[in-house]
């Protein structure tokens, strides 16, 4: 059986096995979190939920939105916690990148990219929405939608794998069938931040990619961070000067020369997917029905060009990165 098809096994932690959106309440200095940001140093808070309280340590984290956001993404250290956070350790929380309403929306929207990609396989990172209240004892208090990212870690052991930790990789020992995914859906969503080469300045491959082995040497990409993701559209996001294009809306193929076959099968799936796709849209909170009939026809004009799949098919092919399709 092919690779996307990998079952669902235990997680970390709980809070990644349903779908509802938690209601949280954060509270702890706040402001020293987001002043300090760049130091990325911890402050003890309380997490609260369903009438649990966690004694937590919080701090900044992130490489672009730390630089580019008023207000950073959040990791949390959980020490014997239980409850929906039963197993937690280390957790990412995506953020509001600044205090206005539309960067709340963005975190809704980039949850949504996760969820699409979760729904076409297993091999995926998980996501849980919440709706954060924020008790800053330094300051004022708010209520902003946040989601929480499964970790690495995790995710690669669910699916029976094991984090690679490789500096580079060759194309001949990436899963095809999971690269065509990923290609395809990059694409269908308009995220052109992402490569299979290691970013400058990190050790480990690649920019935006998570790497993991299978038991008989096959690596597997996982791709995560959508914000700068034309179905996302943030405000802060600009194209790579590189691609030549003039935003992050217009679609560019990124991925690399693959076997006509497997890109059309990865095609397929996506094409099999658009009403749960569309459906996932609907059910989103925050998200206006204007906003929800803009997001839907950005995808609508992926799913038109789909409706001629050999004819895109070639396009890919045109465009595709590396000489050799094999």
């Amino acid at each position: 059986m092919t690779a996307l098809l990998v079952s669902l096994a235990g997680s970390g932690t709980p809070l990644f096995g349903g779908t509802d959106t938690l209601e949280l309440r954060l509270e702890g200095p706040l402001t020293s979190v987001v002043e300090n940001k760049e130091a990325k140093q911890q402050y003890p808070f309380t997490l609260e939920h369903a009438g649990n309280t966690y004694e937590i340590k919080v701090r900044a984290r992130g490489n672009s939105r730390l630089r580019v956001c008023a207000f950073p993404p959040l990791r949390l250290n959980f020490k014997g916690a239980g409850g929906v956070f039963e197993g937690a350790d280390k957790l990412k929380l995506v953020t509001h990148c600044r205090n206005v309403d539309h960067s709340e929306t963005d975190v809704v929207e980039e949850y949504a990219v996760y969820r699409m990609f979760n729904l076409l396989t297993d091999n995926s990172l998980q996501v849980r929405l919440a709706r954060m209240t924020y008790v800053d004892t330094e300051g004022n208090d708010f209520s902003r939608f946040t989601f929480f990212l499964e970790p690495e870690k995790d995710m690669a052991e669910r699916i029976g794998t094991r984090l690679s930790g490789l500096g580079a990789l060759s194309r001949s020992w990436i899963d095809q069938e999971q690269a065509a995914l990923v290609y395809v859906f990059a694409f269908m969503v308009g995220n052109t931040d992402w490569s299979l080469v290691t970013a400058d300045g990190d050790t480990v491959c690649c920019h935006n990619e998570i790497v993991v082995e299978q038991d008989e040497g096959r690596l597997l990409v996982v791709p995560y961070d959508f914000d700068l993701a034309g179905f996302v559209d943030a405000k802060y996001a600009k194209p790579d000067a590189s691609l030549r294009t003039s935003s992050v809306t217009q679609r560019r193929y990124r991925g690399y020369c693959t076997d006509r076959g497997t890109l059309r099968r990865a095609l397929d799936r996506v094409i099999e997917k658009e009403t749960e796709f569309m459906q996932l849209i609907d059910s989103l909170p925050l998200l206006s029905q204007k906003d929800k009939a803009k997001k839907k026809r950005y995808l609508a004009g992926f799913f038109k060009q789909a409706k001629n799949p050999e004819r895109l098919v070639n396009k890919f092919d045109r465009r595709c990165l590396g000489a050799s399709r094999r």
